[in-house]
Formats: C-alpha cells, sequence, structure tokens
C-alpha cells in the first residue's frame, strides 16, 4: 500500500518556536466557506483572525499602535494605554502591554457581551463601563471618556484607534499581503466589515495596488452611518442596533474611503443567524461581525455566479466572547432575532403522561354512566362522542354530572341524548399557542386531526399546564 504523506507535516506552519506570544499575531489561516456557499460557483474564503493569539483581528493594530507610540516617545516605561473599545482592540492591546509592562485602562459601551469584559480583566486591564445610548460627544460615551481618562492620568497615551492612521497601514503592512500571496494573486472581491474601518481600508488598499480590477466593498450593520455618509457625504440619522465591533455613530478618520468600492448594510438578524450557520456548518465559531462579513461575501458571489471569480472574507473573532448573547437562544429571542420555536398541538399531545389511550372517547349509544365511569378512569373532564370516524358530541363532566344529579334515570340514558356540539378540530401542526383563544368554559378542548383521522384531544388544562412550564 503506497502511503500519502500529510502536506501539513511536510510543511509546518510553526516549524520553530517563538521568542514571546507576540511572534504568532499574523499569518492567519484562509479557509474556503464550502459548505455554507455550497450550490455557488463562486468560491467564498474565510480568514480565520480568530488564530491570533488574542482571539481576533485587532491584535494586528494593537501592537502596532504600542510600538509606534514608543517609536515616537509617547509611550515610556511605566506608562498607561487608554483606549475606548467593543473589546477586541483592548485584548490586542492588553496581550501586548501585558509583555512590554504597561498598564491598561479601557472605556466600553454597556452594550458588549461580559465574556469581553472579564477577558480584559483576565490581561489585567482595568474596564470602564459607559452607556451605549448617548449621543458621540457626550461626557459619557465610551471614547469621550477615554480622552477625559488620559487628560486626568500622568503618563497616559491614547490608543485612538478610529483616527490612528497605524490602524490601517498595519493591515497594509500584513492582512493584504498575506491575502495576496495566500491566494496566489486571484482575489477578485474583498469583503469586510467597517468597524473603525482599518481592516478594509488597509487590506483594500494594499490588494488594488496590486490588482486595480478587485473590487472591496464594506460591510455595515443597519442603523451605522457609514453606509449613508459613503454615499451622500452627509451625516444621516443613525438608530441603535446590536452587532458589536462594527458600524457606527460617527465617521471615523481611519476609513479610507478612496479604497473602498462600496458600502452595503446588513440587517442583525442576518449576521447573528450567519454566524450559528458558521458554527453549525462549517465548524468555526465566530462573532456576529464575522456572520455579517460571510452574509455579506455570500451576496456577492451569489451574484457573481463566477468559478474564476475569489471573494475573501474576514473572520473577525472568536465566537467564545457571545456566548451569552449570539449564541443564546433566550438572549436571541428577547432581542427578536430568532424566532421563538413553534410549539404544535402535536407537541402538546406528545407531553402528557404516558398509559392513556391517545384518545377517549365513547359511541353515541354508550350510557351515561359509561361515559362518567371512562372520565373517571382516565382522569379526563370531557370527552368526545364518535361515530364511524367523525366526532357527532361532546361531553363535559361537569355539565353531564349536574344533569345526572339533578334526573339520576339518565344514568343509563344513551350520551346521544345528553351530548352538547362538538368539540372544535384542529390540525396536528396547528401552533398551540393559538389554541387558547379557541377554547371556552362551553367547549372547553380541541380533537386534533392528523392526515383525516382524529388522533388526540387537548384541553385548557393542557394548555395551562404547558404555559406554567410543567409540560
Amino acid at each position: 500500500m503506497t502511503t500519502v504523506a500529510d502536506p501539513r507535516a511536510a510543511a509546518p506552519p510553526h516549524p520553530r518556536p517563538y521568542d514571546n506570544v507576540l511572534g504568532t499575531i499574523g499569518w492567519t489561516p484562509l479557509i474556503r466557506l464550502a459548505r455554507i456557499g455550497a450550490g455557488i460557483r463562486t468560491p467564498i474564503f474565510g480568514k480565520a483572525e480568530y488564530a491570533n493569539p488574542g482571539g481576533s483581528v485587532k491584535d494586528r493594530i494593537g501592537l502596532a499602535i504600542i510600538e509606534d507610540a514608543e517609536r515616537r516617545g509617547d509611550l515610556k516605561p511605566g506608562g498607561v494605554i487608554v483606549e475606548g473599545t467593543s473589546g477586541n482592540t483592548g485584548v490586542g492591546l492588553a496581550v501586548a502591554a501585558a509583555l512590554k509592562g504597561y498598564r491598561c485602562i479601557f472605556t466600553m459601551p454597556d452594550k458588549m457581551s461580559q465574556e469581553k469584559v472579564r477577558l480584559l480583566k483576565a490581561y489585567g486591564a482595568e474596564v470602564v463601563i459607559t452607556p451605549t445610548a448617548v449621543p458621540p460627544d457626550h461626557p459619557d460615551n465610551y471614547v469621550m471618556k477615554a480622552k477625559q481618562i488620559v487628560h486626568d492620568t500622568p503618563g497616559a497615551v491614547l490608543a485612538n484607534q478610529f483616527y490612528n492612521q497605524v490602524n490601517p497601514e498595519a493591515h497594509y503592512a500584513t492582512t493584504g499581503p498575506e491575502i495576496w500571496e495566500q491566494t496566489e494573486g486571484r482575489v477578485t472581491h474583498f469583503v469586510a466589515g467597517a468597524g473603525t474601518g482599518g481592516t478594509v481600508s488597509g487590506t483594500g488598499k494594499y490588494l488594488k495596488e496590486r490588482n486595480p480590477a478587485v473590487r472591496v466593498i464594506a460591510g455595515d450593520p443597519v442603523g451605522s452611518l457609514y453606509t449613508g455618509y459613503a454615499r451622500t457625504r452627509a451625516m444621516g440619522d443613525g438608530a441603535p442596533y446590536k452587532v458589536e465591533g462594527i458600524g457606527g455613530d460617527k465617521i471615523p478618520g481611519t476609513i479610507w474611503f478612496d479604497w473602498i468600492d462600496e458600502f452595503r448594510q446588513v440587517p442583525d438578524r442576518t449576521a447573528m443567524m450567519m454566524a450559528r450557520r458558521c458554527a453549525r456548518e462549517e465548524g468555526i465559531l465566530v462573532g456576529g461581525s464575522a456572520g455579517l462579513n460571510v452574509a455579506l461575501a455570500l451576496e456577492v458571489a451569489r451574484e457573481l455566479d463566477d468559478p474564476n471569480a475569489c471573494v475573501v472574507t474576514i473572520l473577525c473573532d472568536t465566537g467564545e466572547r457571545y456566548l451569552s448573547k449570539v449564541f443564546n437562544d433566550e438572549w436571541m429571542q428577547e432581542n427578536q432575532l430568532l424566532e421563538k420555536p413553534v410549539a404544535t398541538v402535536e407537541q402538546l399531545l406528545a407531553r402528557r403522561p404516558a398509559g392513556a389511550p391517545p384518545l377517549v372517547h365513547v359511541a353515541p349509544a354508550a350510557s351515561v354512566r359509561q361515559a362518567l365511569n371512562l372520565m373517571a378512569t382516565w382522569e379526563v373532564s370531557q370527552i368526545p362522542v364518535i361515530e364511524e370516524g367523525r366526532a357527532i358530541g361532546g361531553l363535559v363532566e361537569g355539565s353531564l354530572q349536574t344533569k345526572a344529579l339533578a334526573q339520576p334515570a339518565l344514568l343509563d340514558r344513551p350520551v346521544r341524548e345528553l351530548m352538547d356540539a362538538p368539540f372544535p378540530v384542529v390540525d396536528y401542526q396547528f401552533p398551540s399557542e393559538r389554541l387558547a383563544a379557541m377554547l371556552t368554559r362551553e367547549s372547553p378542548a380541541a380533537l386534533v386531526e392528523k392526515h383525516g383521522t382524529l388522533v388526540g384531544i387537548v384541553s385548557r388544562y393542557d394548555i395551562l399546564q404547558q404555559l406554567i412550564g410543567t409540560r
């Protein structure tokens, strides 16, 4: 048998040890998203920035910003690094600061996940939480708060990721060349969300300088101002959105609009559902901004429908930072980003205690005494009267008992003489939450039909047990 060598073993990605963790920043893998892109002729690739030591694309700019401040003499031994961050830039700065011996103070909007706050603290950073719903020039805005901390803290420098040109320059120097080499120059479209704009600007500039035909598309959450500004150069009105780390309510100085061909907006729900798909279909756990990138890359690839094109996007960070949000069904449902699963009456039937027949019923010729005995035996309060597979009437325990107590002789009469109108019939796929409105004191149950056959009965009691969580 011929043994085929594993190409990964022949050319290991890390052949020698590193002096420290900072040496592992960059040269992240490029991965084809073949399952999500199934059926689309244009290949889509994601650059796995979550493979950086701090878990995100922002590791690239964290180290670059610190080293630039050191070269300029602004950051001296024992200094303090301050930044307003959605979390990832803070981690990138904190990783480098931990090795270089700097103190870090980060301001962060309160919409960010608790995982990010705890992560920054794990690296020894101090975190100041600020309100999200304030104007960009408000003293409590996270960027304005960071500037105030710098003013009040001796030896402090502001990383200033939204205006520091080192940000896009870091991507021009690293991310762009890596993508060009990894695709062997075949990249035709680059898709990336814009937060500070550094990734899409710096990378896009490098790729377009190598090949002016490369098209650069910036992704933007619905509610952000960037797309409107890019099209009209006028500031519009923003709106709140849930995706973290991209978009904004003011225009950063680190977006190089001249190197971006177009902006497109993506709704929160689309972005977050795509992040969940990446985990379940590709085995890649990423956050909502990466979900937005992949959703937009998929849209672009579908439009192109060209096997010779090559769409590359950024998988910005690890989804472990969003377990309490994007990957939490309750949070997603509370924010109208995930529809609650619809419970059907068939599922309600399946939750009933085992042992009882699926449909306790009587024939029209059965006596009232037999009907009451059946109710007592199976502990039900209503049963249908069925003839030739069709419901022709209904019996309710309370009403039947009242009549029998008033006239005991009725106990031996056939139920057809005392039965009420038939219970309503619903299909087995009927939503159980809509059933409650149909059931009344006079008609407290509904029959369930599946493919033309009566298969069970659901009562007001069953609905109540579902609501209080016992079924």
